[in-house]
């Protein structure tokens, strides 16, 4: 029988079709080619932001941030980096320069804010930076600027929902997990169509 879906064939079917015509000989002698693949991917998670920090004091109790109008009328995608977040971001740039070869074919940043930032304190030699947005953090949709305990206030009906299968549980207005997934391995799969073979080890 041949598998249509892989171009291969078993082995009794495979002297048949080798009798029957030349292609069928070239099926059989058919030597699976593996995928292009990128060699390597290295990932740097963002410098702590205003939104880690706000995160952080609402499961401890203290909201006062998400009741800040400066901070809750931003998107989300606008939190800058911390005090903090900057010295991480500085600390991870030279760790990278002295332990890896960073002079890399592609370098791809969110476009959020913080993300933004972070690679711009990384001080990576010659590095152009290309804004992806499929690289963007999950959307919390409603739940974005909103408190934890406003969260179960308003919404606990859909933070039961959430419980009982978190990967593919979507806030109202925003993506699953399995949606994150998705998008991102669009991003992996380009990557390694357009960067195969360019390993400089």
């Amino acid at each position: 029988k041949l598998d249509l879906a892989t171009g291969l064939c078993s082995p009794m079917s495979r002297l048949k079709l080798a009798a029957m015509c030349p292609l069928a000989r070239a099926l059989s002698n058919a030597v699976r080619v593996p995928p292009p693949r990128m060699a390597e991917l290295v990932l740097v998670r963002h410098g702590e932001s205003e939104g880690n920090i706000a995160h952080r004091r609402s499961l401890r109790g203290d909201h006062a941030l998400y009741e800040n109008p400066f901070f809750a009328q931003r998107h989300s995608s606008q939190w800058r980096l911390t005090n903090l977040g900057i010295e991480e971001a500085v600390k991870t740039g030279e760790w990278l320069r002295s332990n890896i070869d960073t002079n890399f074919d592609r370098y791809y940043v969110s476009e959020y804010v913080r993300a933004m930032e972070t690679a711009a304190k990384l001080g990576l030699p010659d590095a152009t930076w290309y804004s992806e947005t499929f690289l963007r953090e999950r959307d919390l949709g409603i739940f974005d600027l909103m408190s934890h305990a406003e969260r179960r206030q308003k919404f606990a009906e859909e933070l039961r929902r959430r419980e009982r299968d978190r990967f593919f549980f979507a806030p109202p207005g925003g993506e699953s997990l399995a949606d994150v997934c998705l998008r991102v391995d669009r991003v992996i799969t380009s990557l390694h169509r357009e960067c195969a073979g360019q390993w400089r080890g």
